[in-house]
């Protein structure tokens, strides 16, 4: 099986490159690398999420998988008074994430190695977000959204971005047997953008 982007360590030679994004009228400036996820630049689903996903400007917040930082660092930059914890158990994708943090100015985020929420146990947040390691297979899609549960504030909510192609109708079943209300936020291009409250 050949290195994908769900990898502690990628051996996969690399080839960094600087690339500019618009995310919800905000140009950010990221560093990628090869070994970590949409490396040409952000994916379809990570930008439907940024568009969608609501949050007080005073929230704690957990991105899980953050990869090189797109969804985490436009969340910390919606919650100028909160703070949000960024999470991935890929080791270039931590680096990347601690520099586009530093390049874009954005200091209200902690950046941890982490498989999947290991390293939060026991912190508590007011909403999770994540877009699914799908390749790492559904048992880790749906752990994260078991894990994401224990971290949530009675009333918080995971954003989860999926395609209907690529597990939807399954995600959306284990969302329901957990959370309280589960709802199709939106849906663009066969991505679906899921909010499950606790």
């Amino acid at each position: 099986m050949s290195e994908h982007y769900y990898t502690e360590r990628p051996t996969v030679k690399r080839d960094v490159h600087t690339m500019q994004e618009v995310l919800r009228g905000k140009t950010y400036t990221f560093l990628t690398d090869a070994g970590v996820f949409s490396k040409k630049g952000v994916d379809y689903g990570s930008k439907h999420l940024i568009e969608t996903m609501e949050l007080h400007d005073d929230a704690k917040v957990l991105d899980v998988g953050c990869g090189y930082g797109p969804i985490g660092l436009s969340a910390a930059v919606m919650c100028p008074n909160g703070h949000v914890t960024m999470v991935d158990i890929n080791e270039r994708a931590i680096e990347l994430s601690v520099d586009n943090a530093k390049r874009n100015g954005i200091t209200n985020v902690t950046i941890l190695q982490s498989d999947l929420l290991e390293q939060v146990q026991g912190q508590r947040f007011d909403a999770v977000l994540t877009n699914p390691p799908i390749r790492a297979g559904k048992e880790v899609v749906h752990r994260i959204f078991t894990d994401a549960y224990d971290c949530l504030v009675d009333g918080g909510a995971i954003w989860v971005v999926i395609q209907k192609k690529q597990g939807a109708p399954s995600a959306m079943k284990k969302l329901e047997s957990l959370y309280s209300e589960v709802t199709e936020v939106s849906k663009d291009k066969g991505y679906k953008i899921l909010k499950a409250t606790k």
